[in-house]
């Protein structure tokens, strides 16, 4: 095979990690991302890159992308497909495999994108493709749609994601000493390698000794992300036997992930010889979803040079040189003179207001406080948690603030459609009191700008949702002020008044009710004080303590949430053992 692929030759040379995702985001140009997970493994490579780790990357490509986001003036949401051409950014590979799918052989092919970092490191990135002429129309679409479909669909990308990702690496001729899920989407990989090491019978004697489940678990990486129950792929055990077949016994797969349902994060959990959650909190509440498992903290991280705008890189380039392959040296921001790096700070945010003005009515100001929300449209990440008293809003911050929001919602989530509605709704209501603006078609793109051109960061999930999140991560890296909920990577981020305000209880406290209205209600006394009392005078009485504060979001929340941290742990934690 490999006499047909010259550009891989430098990669098959020696052992690899293998890092598998149902998304990765490494361009705007590629959209075969939805949101946080996607872009993380993006940072992920980019920082393995970086690092030259010897790592090779599998994923779906995801022809017809996520969606499209168009919303019309009430703030409805229609979705359409992303229509975008892989020859134009990768190259096919002539190399084929086969999976099982519906007792029917599907073909399965291969994408190469190579990240390639300025430090001479490089990772290959193989998107699984299987719209391919021999294939049915049906089997053809499997990879067209993001998370598109129903639960029969998701178990057949989650087939050619596991099973076919491992068996393209063999046939590329990689030699893997580690194989990374990321999300228990890639868990199907363990069958498959249960399948490869399968003992013969006559050597153990056993029908249960065949399985070498001690030497796959040697060679499993499992990162969770997912915080909630509902998250967690499952999938009955009739329709994994109509989809996939029996690929391995019934009695070895209910044994592995589960006696009632196949449950993808089960089976990662029992085959990983390494489990981790992506934060200290997330880590707390895997191990109460799943007892009994070993699970570690390592907290995530973004790609420093991605996520810095160009006049903070600028900034960045003079005073810490090296800052982008070292991004510890932003312990040193002390060295940046307070109105350098307020001048960086205004030129980013007159990227992003004159962008916005451009895209909408707004009409935003480059003297008013920005304040900047932007990720998935659901309904646990109260986007109109700071309208939930919207009277007492006008009244503290009627011309004094304005918020620029994006974010899709998941074609089948109706609460989330709703929210940005609503929002709309709100902006019209609050016209000539408070600027609101709503990008359409939230992207990598528009979310560095919108990371570095705010003064504030706001994050409002209801705990314990968010098991990190990493948009405050990268307004950090832009001296941006991370208001939020103390949930996910904020714990341990948050030191309040210094590197940015909390919403709400210390993480420590416990809520004495269940009830979402009182949580909301007390959440939102906290916002609005904090908003009236500290936020709003130090904005505009205070330069000299706010430009502090961004020194110490740079010194103290960019220098340690960054990829590279976070990849030095997973190489001395999870990769050599």
């Amino acid at each position: 095979m490999n006499q047909f692929l010259p550009e891989l030759q430098e990669f098959i040379k020696d052992p690899m990690i293998a890092y598998f995702s149902m998304e990765i985001g490494i361009a705007n140009n590629i959209p075969s991302y939805s949101g946080g997970l996607g872009v993380l493994a993006g940072d992920t490579i980019k920082s393995g890159a970086d690092l030259k780790l010897p790592m090779a990357a599998v994923t779906l490509l995801s022809k017809k992308g996520y969606f499209t986001q168009e919303i019309d003036e009430r703030g409805r949401q229609t979705e359409m497909p992303t229509l975008w051409e892989p020859s134009k950014q990768m190259a096919l590979l002539p190399a084929k495999v086969y999976v099982q799918i519906e007792g029917r052989d599907v073909a399965v092919q291969a994408w190469l994108y190579i990240v390639k970092s300025l430090t001479g490191g490089s990772i290959p990135v193989f998107f699984l493709d299987t719209d391919i002429a021999e294939n049915s129309p049906d089997d053809r679409e499997i990879t067209s749609y993001l998370y598109g479909g129903d639960h029969v669909y998701r178990l057949k990308q989650e087939i050619v994601l596991g099973i076919a990702g491992v068996r393209m690496l063999y046939e590329l001729g990689f030699e893997i000493k580690k194989y990374h899920m990321n999300e228990g989407h890639a868990s199907l990989l363990t069958l498959e390698l249960l399948l490869r090491y399968k003992r013969p019978i006559e050597d153990v004697w056993d029908e249960r000794l065949v399985w070498d489940v001690d030497r796959v678990k040697n060679i499993c990486v499992f990162t969770t992300h997912t915080p909630v129950e509902a998250g967690h792929d499952k999938f009955s055990y009739d329709l994994i036997l109509r989809v996939m077949g029996e690929l391995i016994p019934l009695n070895v797969m209910k044994e592995l992930g589960g006696k009632d349902n196949l449950n993808m994060t089960l089976l990662a959990l029992n085959l990983s010889e390494f489990v981790n959650g992506v934060a200290k909190k997330h880590r707390d509440v895997s191990k109460n979803m799943f007892p009994g498992y070993e699970i570690s903290a390592i907290t995530n991280g973004v790609h420093s040079y991605t996520w810095t705008c160009d006049s903070l890189k600028r900034l960045y380039d003079k005073y810490l040189p090296g800052w982008a392959n070292e991004p510890e040296l932003f312990v040193r921001v002390g060295r940046i003179p307070d109105e350098e790096l307020w001048t960086a700070h205004i030129e980013a945010k007159k990227v992003l207001i004159d962008f916005v003005n451009s895209e909408t009515k707004a009409g935003m100001d480059y003297d008013a406080l920005t304040i900047g929300f932007a990720r998935r449209a659901t309904a646990y990440k109260r986007a109109d948690l700071i309208f939930s008293d919207i009277d007492r809003l006008e009244r503290i911050a009627s011309g004094k603030i304005q918020l620029v929001y994006s974010g899709k919602a998941h074609p089948k989530d109706d609460h989330g459609k709703w929210l940005i509605e609503k929002i709309h709704v709100i902006k019209e209501k609050l016209k000539g009191k408070i600027k609101i603006a709503y990008l359409k078609n939230y992207d990598m793109e528009k979310a560095l700008k919108l990371v570095s051109g705010v003064d504030i960061w706001l994050n409002t999930p209801l705990r314990p949702h968010e098991a990190s999140g990493t948009s405050g991560m990268k307004a950090a890296h832009n001296g941006v002020i991370n208001f939020s909920v103390l949930d996910g990577w904020w714990i341990e981020g948050h030191i309040e008044g210094f590197t940015g305000w909390a919403i709400g209880p210390s993480p420590t406290e416990t809520m004495l009710t269940d009830d979402v209205e009182a949580i909301d209600k007390r959440d939102a006394d906290d916002l609005y004080n904090k908003l009236e009392a500290i936020i709003i005078p130090m904005y505009y009485n205070e330069r000299h303590t706010w430009i502090r504060m961004m020194q110490n979001a740079i010194g103290k929340n960019a220098y340690y949430f960054n990829s590279h941290r976070m990849m030095r742990r997973y190489v001395t934690e999870a990769y050599i053992r």
